[in-house]
């Protein structure tokens, strides 16, 4: 994983460059698939920066309501990113009682991730269908980088057989990166508040989460009946050169 330096926003880097023994390399391929937080973070200069990157498309994982720009973000023209595909591609629905009883204690840990592919399979279905069908050149993000889009690119990259110590170690970039920063959630975010000896020893109970769910991401796509061409789109993405 290599991070990405785009202007305004934190939490950022490319899925290419970690190990992955099926891709032609050695390395998942540079260029295909970023995650980060909210783009509404950027700054004209972090479009531009991204635009170098080669920034195509864009799948939002966040509900709708939680999208636009507030007052604490940058002031950016349309032409910045107007000319990108965007989709809004939702992980979850808040709405839902069953997943706000489930989920809405834990969501800033990857122990709600199997309760959101139990209640809403076909939201996090369609979510990977969305990212297959973008144009290379991707920014996943959700609100923070963290959970919603901890979760995909576990399971992208599970999928593409990266390493899954690797996996784990991409998920506590962004628990790292974004503990002692606030992002809207919709729930009290008990890491907004952490010191980095907070994060460590959290960290400690949680990698061993995702690593599990790297290992069986392919199940877990199986689970969620995503095509199986859909899966091979997918992991090509990141593997093929």
């Amino acid at each position: 994983m290599t991070g990405l330096a785009w202007d305004g926003y934190v939490n950022a880097r490319d899925l290419g460059g970690m190990p992955a023994p099926l891709a032609r390399d050695g390395v998942t391929v540079y260029g295909r698939i970023a995650r980060g937080p909210r783009r509404e973070r950027l700054t004209s200069a972090g479009w531009a920066e991204a635009r170098a990157w080669g920034i195509s498309s864009v799948v939002d994982l966040r509900c709708p309501y939680e999208v636009g720009v507030r007052d604490s973000d940058p002031v950016v023209a349309a032409q910045a990113f107007g000319d990108l595909a965007i989709v809004n591609a939702p992980t979850e629905d808040q709405t839902d009682p069953a997943f706000r009883e489930a989920c809405f204690p834990i969501l800033d840990s990857p122990e709600y991730w199997s309760h959101n592919w139990r209640l809403q399979p076909h939201l996090v279905r369609a979510t990977f269908e969305a990212i297959a069908s973008a144009e290379p050149g991707v920014l996943v993000h959700c609100s923070a980088g963290r959970d919603r889009t901890g979760m995909i690119c576990a399971l992208l990259l599970g999928n593409a057989g990266v390493d899954p110590d690797a996996v784990a170690g991409d998920y506590a970039a962004s628990v790292r990166a974004m503990a002692g920063a606030a992002h809207h959630s919709p729930t009290v975010d008990r890491q907004a508040e952490w010191s980095p000896e907070e994060v460590e020893v959290w960290l400690g109970g949680k990698t061993a989460i995702v690593r599990d769910v790297a290992v069986n991401a392919r199940d877990v796509l199986d689970m969620l009946k995503v095509p199986a061409a859909v899966s091979e789109s997918l992991r090509s993405m990141l593997i093929d050169g």
